[in-house]
């Protein structure tokens, strides 16, 4: 066989190739069997249609569906404490210090972040039918703090960094702890955007339609987009992990036709 062939750093390459070709066809295919399993659960609009649907269903129920609408609050939002004009149903702010700690054994000083305050306000919300502001039918949201999902837009930050005297860095330097920022944030599920949600339908008194927590023990999740955002998105993923799966496929190919080429090569002219 050739040197070449026998590079160290061919054969390396070469197979690590192959092998992160395995690995994200074995993502694709994972991600391909959640996107099937999504499909096969029910997706509607806040409208007449699920209505319908839900009134000849048994027991008024339908055990795990995805609704999507546009957030519209049950009485009055909730004002963002600090933009102007911007209204929610869920507003999350959190306080947090950064503080600096004299670490003895490594002669430095460790930064440390420490929660101080975090508040949650909530008000009723409902799913209403895109492209309708006012809409006699709508999807009541229970208990929104109790799915997943990463459905609070951050509309706020502020860092506010400490001033220090010198009394104060004389104080620093004998506790071994000094303050170094402090960062506000608020989050807010806004009003008007889209959401969907996956959970249990239930209908009450034949024309209030409730998301709630599944009692399946299936998962209860808000997504911030409508449902065809949402599958896009699980699609562009899968489509990314099989374009990977194919260039390193290609190129770990590619490197060893190249190799087994050069050692025909060095015989015949040997």
């Amino acid at each position: 066989m050739s040197d070449s062939l026998l590079n160290p750093l061919t054969v390396i390459c070469t197979g690590s190739c192959f092998a992160f070709s395995g690995l994200f066809y074995k993502l694709y295919c994972e991600k391909k069997l959640e996107i099937q399993k999504l499909k096969e659960i029910p997706n509607f609009q806040a409208d007449h249609h699920l209505l319908r649907i839900l009134n000849a269903s048994s027991n008024k129920r339908l055990n795990y569906v995805a609704v999507e609408g546009l957030v519209q609050a049950v009485g009055e939002p909730i004002s963002s404490q600090y933009v102007p004009r911007c209204y929610g149903v869920i507003q999350k702010i959190t306080v947090n210090e950064h503080w600096k700690y004299w670490n003895s054994l490594l002669k430095s000083w460790v930064s440390k972040k420490v929660n101080k305050k975090q508040t949650t306000n909530t008000v009723p919300f409902s799913l209403i039918q895109p492209g309708s502001y006012i809409s006699e039918v709508s999807v009541r949201v229970d208990s929104p703090l109790e799915a997943s999902g990463d459905y609070l837009e951050q509309v706020h930050k502020r860092l506010r960094h400490a001033k220090e005297g010198l009394v104060d860095v004389v104080l620093q330097e004998l506790s071994g702890e000094k303050p170094v920022a402090q960062e506000e944030r608020e989050e807010l599920l806004r009003v008007g955007v889209s959401l969907t949600g996956f959970g249990e339908l239930v209908l009450e008194q034949d024309k209030i339609m409730r998301l709630q927590p599944p009692k399946d023990g299936r998962s209860y999740v808000l997504i911030p987009s409508d449902y065809k955002s949402f599958m896009q998105q699980h699609e562009n993923s899968a489509n990314m992990w099989k374009g990977l799966t194919a260039l390193f496929g290609i190129t770990g190919f590619t490197l060893l036709a190249a190799f087994i080429h050069s050692s025909l090569k060095d015989k015949k002219t040997s």
